[in-house]
């Protein structure tokens, strides 16, 4: 079966989905995005995700070319054309066509691309062992520059720190701030465990308020772990008893190295695992 993808207002074959060169989300990475996962063939939370992107979106002052419904109604769509069950849906939005310069008030309408497709962000294998991290020199954009709670096309950013952790042979990348506290990874957001209590950065350190992060922070409560939103440093990320990553693609991962240096015992810990095993009914149920 030949993949469709919704491009503006319809389906069409993949090998037809093709975006103007004068698109300013090509020129300019002008865009807002949303990555989603289809779990047994529903799309997972998928209502904060399209408020996430309508948010988005409204920080940029880019005008949304349908309602929230419509889009959700064409995602849906291109979800079911393409027979996905479990796998994963980009949903892009493009500032649109206009001219070779900055003014995005030139593009007559927004473009809209959605993909649904398979995704396997780590082999299985990596869950059960756990990955290895670098801290990265590439330092995460200010947030007065690009607000972190909005998920631009522009990632280049993200894509930089990708590189450093690919030229050390390892999963993923830390990026931190301006004031050398812990954001995010390349792709994903940051927790520790440390004498049984759970520590996350704050959005307000530079990164994503992931959709994954908050369902791992409810999970975690109802387990009875205090979950605490505080400024970390490297230090904090080398004495921690466990490490681990959240994110729509990767889901919970333990990491079992940074920098060289074992976390822990070297495997995802405890309470990695019950959160990780958490999450999967979670999605499931």
């Amino acid at each position: 079966m030949a993949m469709k993808i919704w491009l503006d207002d319809k389906l069409v074959n993949a090998d037809d989905a093709k975006v103007s060169a004068f698109d300013h989300g090509l020129l300019y990475g002008d865009g807002v995005f949303e990555g989603i996962r289809v779990y047994d063939g529903r799309i997972f939370e998928f209502d904060a995700h399209l408020k996430r992107l309508y948010l988005s979106a409204r920080v940029l002052r880019l005008a949304m070319p349908m309602p929230e419904d419509a889009l959700a109604d064409a995602t849906r769509q291109t979800v079911e054309a393409n027979g996905v069950h479990d796998g994963y849906i980009r949903l892009v939005v493009t500032r649109g066509v206009g001219d070779l310069g900055l003014n995005p008030f030139l593009c007559k309408r927004a473009c809209v691309i959605i993909i649904a497709a398979t995704i396997q962000l780590y082999p299985e294998e990596l869950y059960e062992q756990g990955i290895k991290v670098v801290s990265a020199s590439t330092m995460r954009n200010h947030p007065m520059s690009l607000p972190p709670q909005v998920k631009s096309l522009n990632y280049l950013n993200n894509i930089l720190a990708k590189i450093e952790a690919i030229d050390a042979g390892v999963s993923e990348a830390i990026m931190y701030n301006h004031e050398g506290y812990v954001a995010e990874a390349s792709g994903d957001n940051v927790f520790i465990v440390r004498d049984g209590t759970i520590y996350t950065p704050p959005v307000q350190s530079g990164s994503l308020e992931g959709i994954t992060r908050g369902i791992v922070i409810d999970l975690a409560a109802g387990e009875n772990i205090t979950v605490v939103e505080k400024n970390l440093t490297r230090f904090d990320l080398y004495v921690c008893n466990e490490f681990f990553l959240t994110g729509t693609a990767a889901e919970v991962i333990g990491v079992v190295e940074i920098d060289g240096r074992a976390v822990g015992d070297g495997a995802p810990g405890p309470v990695t695992t019950m959160l990780r095993k958490k999450f999967f009914e979670y999605a499931r149920s």
